[in-house]
């Protein structure tokens, strides 16, 4: 028998303090989800387990390996059980986690200690979670609590058992506790009732017939390894050289290239993939920049063919205008000769006016330096602000290519439908040049239009002050004005706020008369303070307006009145709006969450929207009186279809806090404001999805400050 060197129960301990704490800290890190790590003891004990030989073999090498390594440092190991280590895929990877309670169990196996560390062992601590997960896939068939507290008693040798005087752990019992090992590998069982008989038979060196029959080597290896006498048992040096080990490492050698090799396989696939998708992602770029540089040489070209027409239309204007004056004056000078007579007494009174017809002629054509000196100025507000422009040009540019290519893909689609018929084809591309010649006539007004708009940004760089509407007691914060509008024709222009009064003023009469205090032609008193005023746009004299109290009325201009009174909002109405299309039909948004529509011909409102913040601005579509956007507390501008209220059929997000006010510039252009001091535009038209994430452009400047 060999001597017991360092017992587990009172000397040096295989894995001292330092690798318990390495234990410790790997553990922490120890996921099954992460990468399929299970202990191996509910490696053996999942269901329907397949016996593999060669995998078996190598998870047995494994264990036997670090017991061998640790009877090198003559320490034994004690606690060579399932339950302390863990497997690991794909190569069914082996790692020793001894718990801290299961060393000490096998100092003793009988009474009331044994019973006491078969608990103690039942929930290692460092494999809680493990076991918690293992029992659940186990489920009735392998209760993983009952097998923890009998695996003590299982891989405990006969000599242990029968040690009275706790000697501990040695040499010998570990190769029992191998061969116990090696029998649970080969052996798979459907219940925990016959793994229990099984189990106790082995005590008695007894192994089913099935093992026998299917795995004899393995069962003489395993009876070997389990004999009686512990000093029959071979040594760990014989086991690890032993024809039972080697004969299958080739086959599993070959087992472990072949599942590299699948990895690496699959690893190049996955790189692969990526590439594929990075390439694409990258081509579809390139393609954008590709049709980006065709529009812009497309353009560049159709502006230095308008600028040599200009050129050629300059020198013939020049040339006439040349022989024009000079004519004029051969005619003048003989039509003097021939039907007057010569008055010297005029004469003076025609150089004069000859001499002020050349000073304002020359005020009023700029000289050759006033035109390079504006022209280097709207250069550099061009460099300046490059990056809008550019932002400007390309969603203008995208409008008009989405516009026609619809129609140049479905007469391309023709062309190829006809590719048969010679006659067919020669018809589709005939069909091609009226459609081209509209193209063209398209992008020669899309460039003028793009030019004025340019123009007209780059030669205004401030605004300026046309007049001011003075007021008594301006300074006083009762005369706040919320709300301003002007009428169909821009011939009046209204204002209402806080003061509970809708002033009505003549906008000629503001701008073109300097007055101390300008008065009102019309002025109506309300109940309430005023938050939204709104002219009709068909009924010269009709306002409507939405107060504080969640009133919305509509007055008559002409007769200072009421004449329509709705009360169904609950909380502050913050706006109303009519509609262009239609002007009989009205839109008002609330604190109360609600957006309701209106129609002048009937009573009480016809439609409510629900929504689950404040409605801060309402406003109807330009061309439809189907459609309306909505600015929101919650930081979204929301588009409904009023045939479809359930939902909008459109979400802008983009803003940080609530937007207050929102306008549709066009049918597919929407404007909006926030109190995040931002102004974003939106084009619905690039955006097929329901929800809008990016805005066209953002405009930052203004800050929200509140009047004290």
């Amino acid at each position: 028998m060999e001597p017991s060197r360092g017992a587990v129960g009172g000397g040096r301990r295989w894995g001292d303090e330092e690798a318990e704490a390495e234990g410790d800290a790997a553990e922490e890190g120890r996921r099954p989800e992460d990468g399929g790590e299970v202990s191996l003891r509910e490696w053996l004990d999942r269901p329907g387990r397949a016996v593999e030989a060669a995998e078996c073999v190598h998870v047995f090498r494994q264990v036997a390996e670090a017991v061998a390594a640790a009877h090198a440092q003559g320490v034994a190991v004690g606690s060579a059980r399932p339950s302390c280590f863990v497997v690991s895929p794909p190569f069914a990877r082996v790692a020793f986690i001894e718990s801290a309670s299961g060393s000490d169990a096998s100092g003793s196996c009988s009474g009331s200690d044994a019973s006491e560390d078969a608990d103690q062992d039942a929930s290692p601590p460092r494999r809680r979670d493990g076991a918690a997960r293992g029992e659940e896939h186990a489920g009735k068939t392998f209760p993983l609590k009952s097998v923890l507290s009998m695996e003590l008693n299982w891989y405990t040798s006969p000599e242990e058992a029968d040690d009275s005087g706790g000697s501990g752990s040695t040499f010998a019992s570990d190769i029992y506790r191998l061969g116990v090992l090696l029998f649970e590998l080969f052996c798979t069982f459907e219940t925990i009732e016959d793994k229990m008989r099984a189990m106790a038979n082995l005590r008695h060196r007894v192994l089913p017939p099935q093992l026998l029959l299917k795995w004899p080597k393995e069962a003489s290896f395993c009876q070997l390894l389990m004999h009686p006498a512990p000093e029959t048992r071979p040594k760990m040096s014989e086991v690890l050289q032993s024809e039972f080990l080697n004969q299958s490492r080739n086959s599993l050698e070959e087992r472990e290239a072949a599942l590299r090799l699948r990895e690496e396989i699959e690893e190049q696939e996955l790189l692969l993939d990526f590439l594929q998708q990075l390439q694409k992602r990258k081509q579809h770029i390139a393609d954008n920049l590709q049709d980006t540089v065709a529009f812009l040489s497309s353009d560049i070209n159709e502006v230095l063919h308008q600028q040599s027409a200009l050129g050629g239309q300059c020198v013939n204007f020049s040339s006439d205008l040349d022989k024009e004056v000079c004519s004029g004056t051969v005619e003048d000078q003989s039509d003097c000769g021939s039907r007057k007579r010569f008055r010297p007494e005029l004469q003076g009174v025609d150089m004069e006016e000859q001499n002020h017809s050349v000073e304002e002629c020359s005020r009023t054509v700029p000289s050759s330096e006033l035109i390079q000196e504006s022209v280097l100025s709207k250069s550099s507000r061009l460099m300046k602000n490059f990056k809008k422009l550019e932002t400007a040009y390309f969603l203008t540019r995208s409008k008009l290519v989405k516009q026609v290519g619809n129609q140049i893909s479905s007469c391309h689609q023709i062309a190829k439908r006809a590719t048969g018929s010679a006659v067919g084809t020669e018809g589709s591309s005939i069909d091609n040049f009226p459609l081209e010649r509209q193209y063209g006539r398209r992008q020669r007004g899309w460039v003028n239009s793009f030019l004025e708009g340019l123009c007209k940004y780059l030669s205004f760089s401030k605004l300026k002050v046309q007049a001011e509407l003075k007021q008594c007691d301006l300074l006083n914060s009762s005369n706040l004005v919320c709300s301003l509008g002007f009428d169909r024709d821009k011939e009046f222009f209204a204002t209402a706020g806080v003061n509970k009064k809708i002033k009505v003023f003549e906008y000629n009469m503001i701008v073109n008369e300097q007055r101390d205090i300008h008065y009102p032609v019309v002025e109506m008193s309300n109940r309430s303070k005023l938050s939204c005023i709104c002219w009709n746009s068909y009924m010269k004299s009709h306002i409507a307006s939405s107060d504080f109290e969640g009133i919305v009325q509509v007055w008559d201009v002409t007769r200072s009145q009421v004449f329509v009174d709705m009360r169904e909002h609950e909380r502050r109405v913050w706006s109303v709006d009519f509609s262009i299309v239609d002007p009989t039909k009205l839109v008002s948004g609330s604190d109360d969450g609600s957006v309701k529509l209106w129609d002048m011909n009937q009573a009480g409102s016809i439609g409510t929207i629900r929504t689950r913040a404040n409605v801060c601005s309402v406003q109807f579509q330009p061309d439809t009186a189907r459609s309306i956007a909505i600015g929101s507390a919650d930081h979204k501008i929301y588009c409904y279809d009023l045939r479809n209220i359930r939902a909008p059929y459109c979400t802008m997000v983009g803003h940080t806090k609530t937007v207050s006010y929102v306008k549709y510039l066009d049918a597919s252009t929407i404007v909006s404001a926030s109190t995040d001091n931002s102004l974003k535009l939106w084009d619905l038209s690039m955006s097929p999805g329901r929800i809008i994430d990016s805005p066209t452009q953002t405009f930052t400047g203004h800050t929200n400050t509140k009047v004290r």
